[in-house]
Order: C-alpha cells, then structure tokens, then sequence
C-alpha cells in the first residue's frame, strides 16, 4: 500500500506562484511513477505534469514554460514548481503514482486527498 498526501495548495492571484509538495510513505520504492492531475469543477481530471521511466517528463500543453514537475527519491516527495499561475489554472491538484511507467499511462493505482489551487484575476 502507498499512502500519498498533498501540501501547498492556497490562493493566490494571477502571475503568482506556488509549489505544491507530495510526500509518499508506504510500499514505494523509486521505480515508482508519480505524476500531478487536477480537476476543475465539472471539468474531467487531466494530467499535469508526471514522469516517466528515467526521468522522462511530460507536461500538459497548457503548462508547459510555466510548471516544473521534480522530485527528491531520498524523501519520496515530489514537487509541482508552478509559475506564473493564472485563473484557469484553479483546480484541486492530485498526487499519484503507480509501479507502472509512464505515470501518463492507464489509471494510477494511489491517489492522494488532493490540495486545492485557486487564482484570482
């Protein structure tokens, strides 16, 4: 079982930044696959930023240039560096992760409680 949980979500206005942390306890090992997803009200969840094996990144088209998706394997945390924030962007942010690679593939098997985000014009 891996236990996720999600910090640094808050409000802020547009152009600001925030960093959102997930801090992994559990059966997690680092071949482990972890990503960020969001979902707005009434919208569909949509993956923001996660990884693939070695590293490889990837990023929703709407983000990309302005978030940065990073994470520290000797504290089983990942980071979601968000800049530049704006209003579109409100949504509540999931951490996830799954034994299977890329994070982007299928429906990852542990979620976190999620972190809201909210911009203001």
């Amino acid at each position: 079982q891996v236990h996720l949980v999600e910090s640094g979500g808050g409000s802020v206005q547009a152009g600001g930044s925030l960093t959102l942390s997930c801090v992994a306890s559990g059966n997690i090992h680092s071949g482990y696959c972890m990503g960020w997803f969001r979902q707005a009200p009434g919208k569909e969840r949509e993956e923001v930023a996660g990884f693939g094996r070695l590293l490889v990144t990837r990023y929703a088209d709407s983000v990309k240039g302005r978030f940065t998706i990073s994470k520290d394997n000797a504290t089983n945390t990942l980071y979601l560096q968000m800049n530049n924030l704006k209003p579109e962007d409100t949504a509540k942010y999931y951490c996830a992760a799954d034994q299977g690679c890329p994070i982007w593939v299928g429906v990852p098997n542990y979620w976190g409680q999620g972190t809201q985000v909210t911009v203001s014009a």
